[in-house]
């Protein structure tokens, strides 16, 4: 200990602990040998699963040469057998008492084959950049609560993994989804490349087949409950169904004795149905609207109500599924016109998910579309015909609560087409 200018003793100055280093020419020429190539891959394994080096590992068939090379490591003999059998705390043992590598074996194969990255580490920090990758989705959720379970499953199923492959890329891919779904549906209906173009930066980033078309395409059916398909038809109308059109002539919607245009007003004097498309709402939509418009789900009824009402028909509109953008461009006129919107689907979960997604887009009465109806249709079927049961996944009736409940109890599905009877007697003005 040293002495300060005053004579007092100097405090001590701490040293740099240093870890020993590894006598590498000697430590190849102990254990780097070709003989020895089976063992250090063994040590190496074990430091990559995060095993301990302890026990023994076996060779079996071992050469001669391999059997000399262990006996001089270990300076003696490996035993006989057809196998060769090395404790790993032996070889650890001559490696830290011969100074070759004074921190012992899992420094010395270090040194051989360079840093090991443990199993457990490699996939801990793999689970956390996809975690990161998919972080888009959770900023998706916070913006729109609804998509909550499709994203969900779009994380557990490795949809946008398998589209987008590397986390990075994943988390661009999902980053343009979020900003496409966060704005959908758009109101009013836009062109999809422009769409494309004005939110995503390529008119053709939502073309049909690249990963952002399926997956925006995905949620977006999360979103308006559109129903399974395939197609172009299909996937045109479900563009549609969020507002996005792939052009203005695809989308159509069928109709019964509207009037306010020249077209429309010599098909209502005829009692015929007439198909309007996209182009035409937004370029000349009806110009009178009736006080109250009927609603309903399947062609069927529409048909009918032409073949027994004719041009006394109260104005029909009929959505043959889920609502095509020129669906919801008419009704919304309409709507904003004064006119009152009623509405009768299948009592099934399906027509309840589409009425649902109408409602959200669109203010409408039920039209003998409530629980009571749906109790009254099962009390009123003709017991001839055999009972549909109900299938599909349940959904809300925010109209009426109690409706999916009774659906629920009685698990049984009543088609629109069954209550046509009922429904042509309210056409016609008749209780």
């Amino acid at each position: 200990m040293g002495l300060t200018p005053d004579g007092h003793a100097a405090p001590a100055v701490a040293q740099p602990v240093t870890r020993a280093t590894v006598d590498v020419p000697r430590l190849r020429r102990l254990l780097g040998t070709p003989e020895l190539e089976w063992l250090v891959e063994r040590v190496r394994g074990r430091l990559v699963a995060g095993q301990p080096l302890a026990g023994a590992v076996c060779l079996a068939a071992p050469t001669p040469g391999q059997r000399s090379a262990v006996e001089r490591l270990l300076a003696r003999p490996p035993g006989g057998g057809r196998s060769l059998t090395v404790r790993l705390e032996a070889v650890d043992a001559v490696l830290r008492r011969s100074g070759t590598s004074p921190d012992g074996l899992a420094a010395a194969v270090t040194a051989l084959t360079g840093p090991v990255t443990p199993l457990a580490r490699i996939r801990a920090e793999e689970d956390a950049a996809w975690d990161r990758a998919h972080a888009p989705l959770d900023a998706l959720v916070r913006d729109r609560p609804e998509l909550a379970d499709w994203a969900a499953r779009v994380r557990d199923d490795g949809l946008a993994r398998r589209l987008g492959r590397t986390p990075d890329s994943v988390h661009t891919l999902l980053t343009g989804v979020r900003a496409a779904l966060r704005v959908l549906p758009a109101d009013p209906a836009v062109s999809l490349a422009a769409f494309a173009a004005r939110v995503l930066g390529s008119a053709h980033a939502l073309d049909d087949g690249t990963p952002h078309a399926t997956l925006t395409l995905s949620g977006i059916r999360a979103l308006t409950g559109f129903a399974d398909g395939s197609g172009v038809e299909w996937r045109r109308e479900a563009w549609a169904s969020a507002g996005l059109l792939k052009d203005e002539l695809s989308s159509t919607v069928l109709t019964l004795n509207l009037r306010g245009t020249p077209a429309l007003d010599w098909t209502a004097d005829e009692g015929e149905p007439a198909v309007l498309t996209l182009r035409q709402l937004l370029r000349r939509p009806p110009s009178t609207a009736s006080p109250v418009v009927r609603i309903c789900e399947n062609p069927a009824v529409l048909a009918a109500a032409a073949d027994a009402l004719g041009p006394a028909c109260p104005p029909l509109i009929c959505l043959q599924g889920q609502p095509s953008a020129a669906a919801l461009a008419l009704l919304r006129h309409l709507h904003g016109k004064g006119s009152a919107l009623q509405y009768h689907g299948d009592f099934d979960w399906g027509g309840l998910r589409i009425a649902g997604a109408l409602l959200r887009r669109v203010t409408w009465r039920p039209w003998r579309y409530t629980a009571a109806d749906y109790r009254a249709a099962l009390a009123g079927s003709d017991s001839r015909l055999e009972p549909r049961p109900l299938t599909g996944v349940p959904t809300r009736t925010p109209w009426d609560p109690d409706l999916a409940e009774a659906l629920t109890e009685a698990g049984i599905r009543v088609e629109e087409e069954r209550e046509l009877d009922l429904l042509l007697s309210d056409l016609r003005g008749r209780p």
